[in-house]
């Protein structure tokens, strides 16, 4: 018979520590080559390692909650020693007890902006110089003026298929009913003015609901307003209702059972939450990107009354069948879209160079039970609309989960976050270290707007966009926002 014993791996992503978050094995258990044996937290993500050698568990030697250095002893297995070894699958993963000098050091973190820069090494590059490159002005497709004379943009980089899915359903736009246009008379005095104001806003207001739905909302005290919609034709239904009001009672009693009783600011009652895992290098991140970037904000309002047809449209079609969709999907190609027109946006800072990326690996940022983690979607300026929402209902999926796989935690090159999600209208994004852009999704609802003169209910949204000033100039930053806000207001664009 042989001791084994497995050292703590660096799992590919060069960091020096994770925390032992779940053992699913004990001493005693007979163990296969590649079974599950422990669940770990890095900085990243939660990784399950499996297990190098066919025996028995002899010990646990690291219990669950602790944060070890990569090479640490952490489980030893007795092997057959009749029946030989098996030999870890990768030198990196497994060492043995008796060869501990085969353990490599422990690798240094690199600074998260080096880590993403990476990737970049090895696509073309292009040596800029200045503040902010002004050759995007030259591969810009020019514009032409429309029949409407709007300016349009030329035929887009790729033709995009009819489109597809992602997270979070949103309503269906009813159609637009104008505004009533008051006479004269009506006109001439502030009151005339707040009755037309008062009449666009319960307009506005109306929410798609059936009667015995509103009585009950009415007796409950419940706006059907914030209640999520989930009908056929954009109704609130008896579910849903029921639904917001379980949420509703569920937060009161936590709230009741939060504060803890007795006076004074006694230790006791004061909660203790370790920082590490994914909120410790979310933290390190943010910071490094806050003091080292400077940081410049733009926002801008956009009618996606268009988009939100252009989703309804999707969810019926027989090809997004069983796929989730949402604006956000039209946001992602819109911003895909808008990169290939302003290039320095999907960009890196590297000191003495600019290195501008020929491909878009799009970040979303996840808020997960861990904390925030921002996987992206690799070759994303390849997938058709239909690939891309399969490709986010996934990503979504499996951050919620915490599954993340370390490689989808790398070599982001643009990010977006959808605040929207929350019922927040906009917000300004703190860039994702190693890129120089990012967009902040807003949520979408019906505002007074004015079309042709008139004012009339449309779904507006606020876009927020965060750039790295040492790479995207003013001018830069607000034409690619301006093509950004151009698609979700016309997504055939996306088509042509």
């Amino acid at each position: 018979m042989t001791e084994k014993t497995f050292r703590l791996p660096d799992v590919g992503e060069g960091l020096t520590e994770a925390d032992i978050v779940q053992w699913k094995v004990s001493p005693g258990d007979t163990v296969a080559v590649n079974d599950v044996i422990v669940e770990i937290e890095t900085a990243k993500s939660l990784v399950e390692l499996p297990s190098p050698y066919a025996g028995t568990v002899s010990s646990l030697m690291v219990a669950e909650g602790e944060t070890v250095d990569v090479g640490t002893p952490i489980i030893s297995v007795t092997v057959d020693s009749g029946a030989g070894s098996t030999t870890p699958t990768t030198p990196e993963t497994t060492t043995e007890a008796a060869a501990p000098e085969a353990v490599p050091a422990a690798p240094q973190a690199p600074a998260p902006a080096a880590e993403a820069a990476a990737p970049a090494a090895e696509a073309p590059r292009a040596s800029l110089t200045g503040t902010g490159p002004k050759p995007d002005a030259v591969r810009r497709r020019p514009r032409r003026p429309s029949a409407s004379g709007t300016p349009t943009p030329d035929a887009p980089t790729e033709a995009m298929p009819v489109p597809a899915a992602d997270p979070a359903p949103a309503p269906a736009a009813p159609a637009a009913p104008k505004a009533h246009i008051p006479a004269p008379s009506e006109t001439a005095t502030p009151s005339g003015t707040a009755a037309v104001q008062d009449r666009v806003n319960r307009l506005i207001q109306r929410v798609l609901a059936k009667p015995p739905v509103r009585k009950a909302a009415k007796d409950l005290g419940i706006n059907l307003a914030d209640v999520t919609a989930t009908g056929a034709s954009g109704e609130v239904t008896k579910q849903d209702l029921i639904s917001y009001q379980a949420q509703r009672e569920a937060e009161r009693e936590s709230a009741g059972e939060f504060w803890s009783p007795g006076p004074g600011a006694d230790d006791s009652r004061i909660e203790r939450i370790p920082v590490k895992g994914v909120r410790r290098a979310t933290a390190k991140a943010m910071v490094e990107s806050a003091f080292s970037a400077p940081h410049v904000s733009i926002f801008v309002d956009v009618d996606a009354s268009r988009t939100m047809e252009f989703v309804r449209r999707l969810k019926a079609s027989k090809d997004f069948e069983g796929i989730r969709v949402s604006p956000l999907l039209i946001l992602a190609k819109a911003v895909i879209w808008a990169a290939a027109r302003n290039p320095s946006v999907n960009a890196t800072w590297a000191g003495d160079e600019i290195l501008v990326k020929h491909f878009m690996n799009l970040g979303i940022a996840a808020a997960t039970p861990r904390g925030l983690m921002v996987p992206n979607i690799k070759e994303a300026q390849e997938l058709s609309l239909k690939e891309l929402a399969i490709a986010l209902n996934t990503l979504a999926a499996t951050a919620r989960e915490g599954r993340t796989p370390p490689a989808d935690m790398r070599g982001g090159t643009l990010t977006v976050t959808n605040i929207g999600s929350l019922g927040i209208d906009t917000g300004t994004p703190i860039i994702n270290p190693g890129e120089v852009a990012i967009v902040a999704f807003g949520t979408i609802k019906q505002k007074p707007w004015v079309v042709d003169g008139e004012v009339v209910p449309r779904w507006i949204t606020t876009l927020g966009g965060s750039f790295d000033h040492r790479v995207v100039d003013g001018d830069l930053s607000a034409r690619f926002m301006a093509d950004v806000a151009a698609i979700l207001e016309e997504p055939a664009l996306l088509l042509g």
